[in-house]
C-alpha cells in the first residue's frame, strides 16, 4: 500500500472540504430595516435563480440591524435611519443608499377609499400626539369637507421596535408640527404619547387591517400588498398629493448625494408642488475592513447586481431605484474604502 498516495489524497480531500466551508462562510447574511424588505426579498429570489447564491435577510427593524452589524453577527446591516459620518468612522463602517421609497399613513375607515382622506402634517402630528382623538374632529373635517367621517375614536398604531421608518416619520412630524418637535422629537424609538405598539412595517399593516377606526404608517409597498386604505397628504408646497411614483421621484430629485458624508440624506418634507412629503432612502452598512472579506465581496456582488438589474422590480413595488450617477459614486467608494481581499 502506497501511504504517500493515501496521504496526498487525504490532503486534497481536506483542501476541498475547507474550500467548501469557505464558500459557506461567504454566504450573504444581513439584517435590518423592514421598510425595504419587499424589494430585498424579490431581489433575493431572482438573484438566487440567476446565480445560485442565496441572500438571507432578517427583517428585524433598523435599530436591530445596526446592532447586529456592530456586533458583527451579519455581513451587512440595513437601516432607513442613516448613520452620521462620525458614527461610521467610529465603527469602521461604510454606508451607501440602496433604494428609495415612501411612507404613507394608512387608515381603516368604512366607506373611505384609498386616497380619499386628506391629511396634512400638523393634523397627522396632532393625531399621534393624542390631541386629535376622533375621526370627526374639526381639524380632519376641515381637510375633508366632502368625506363622511365617523364620530368614533382614533386608534393610533405605532412601532414598538427601533425603526428607520419611525425615524423618517418622526423627522417629518418634527418639521411640520411644532408641538411634536418640542414634546417628542425625532428618533428610531421615541416616547410615543399615545398608541398601540406593533413590530415592523408588517406589524403595523396587520394591526391596521384588523382594527376599525385605526391609523398607522408604513412603507407604501406594505399598503399595496395588504390592500390598505392610504391617505393623501398636503405637501410642503401646500398641494394635495397622492402616493405615486411621480410624487416619490419628485421628492427624491432634491437629493444631493456625497460619498464623503456617508451618503447621509433625509428626504422628508421636500419642496416642489408634486413632491410626496414622506419619502425616504434606505441604506446598507458594511465593514470597511471586515474579518470575513470574502463574505463582504459576495454581498457587494449582490448589491451591484441589484443596482444593475433590479430597477424594474423596484419600480413594480413602487420603490425608486438609485440614479446611475449615484451608483457610480457608490461603486467608487467601494473600490476606495471597502476591502474585499
Amino acid at each position: 500500500m502506497d501511504l504517500s498516495k493515501i496521504f496526498r489524497a487525504a490532503v486534497v480531500a481536506t483542501a476541498a472540504a475547507t474550500a467548501s466551508l469557505s464558500a459557506q462562510a461567504a454566504e450573504i447574511t444581513g439584517a435590518g430595516a423592514t421598510f425595504p424588505y419587499p424589494i430585498y426579498s424579490k431581489w433575493a429570489d431572482t438573484y438566487k435563480a440567476e446565480t445560485g447564491n442565496a441572500l438571507n435577510y432578517a427583517s428585524v427593524g433598523s435599530g436591530a440591524g445596526i446592532k447586529q452589524i456592530q456586533a458583527k453577527t451579519v455581513t451587512f446591516g440595513a437601516t432607513d435611519a442613516p448613520l452620521t459620518a462620525e458614527q461610521l468612522t467610529k465603527d469602521g463602517l461604510a454606508q451607501f443608499p440602496m433604494v428609495m421609497g415612501a411612507i404613507v399613513a394608512v387608515v381603516n375607515l368604512e366607506g373611505v377609499k384609498a386616497g380619499e382622506l386628506v391629511l396634512d402634517g400638523k393634523t397627522l402630528g396632532d393625531i399621534y400626539l393624542g390631541a386629535v382623538k376622533t375621526w370627526d374632529d374639526a381639524a380632519i373635517k376641515k381637510l375633508n369637507p366632502s368625506v363622511k367621517l365617523p364620530s368614533a375614536p382614533i386608534t393610533v398604531v405605532r412601532r414598538s421596535d427601533g425603526s428607520g421608518t419611525s425615524f423618517n416619520f418622526t423627522d417629518y412630524l418634527a418639521k411640520v408640527n411644532a408641538d411634536w418637535k418640542s414634546k417628542v422629537g425625532v428618533g428610531q424609538a421615541v416616547e410615543w404619547p399615545v398608541g398601540v405598539g406593533a413590530k415592523g412595517n408588517e406589524g403595523i399593516a396587520g394591526n391596521v387591517a384588523q382594527t376599525k377606526g385605526s391609523i398607522g404608517y408604513v412603507e407604501y409597498a406594505y399598503a399595496k400588498q395588504n390592500n390598505l386604505t392610504y391617505a393623501s397628504m398636503v405637501n410642503a408646497a401646500g398641494k394635495t398629493v397622492k402616493p405615486t411614483m411621480a410624487a416619490f421621484q419628485a421628492a427624491a430629485s432634491n437629493a444631493s448625494w456625497k460619498a464623503e458624508d456617508g451618503f447621509y440624506q433625509i428626504l422628508t418634507n421636500q419642496p416642489g408642488e408634486a413632491s410626496w412629503p414622506m419619502t425616504a432612502a434606505t441604506f446598507i452598512l458594511v465593514y470597511k475592513d471586515a474579518s470575513d472579506k470574502a463574505a463582504v465581496a459576495e454581498a457587494l456582488k449582490f448589491f451591484s447586481w441589484a443596482y444593475e438589474k433590479g430597477g424594474k422590480s423596484a419600480e413594480e413595488l413602487d420603490y425608486i431605484p438609485m440614479p446611475a450617477n449615484v451608483v457610480s459614486l457608490v461603486k467608487a467608494m467601494w473600490a476606495k474604502d471597502v476591502k474585499t481581499k
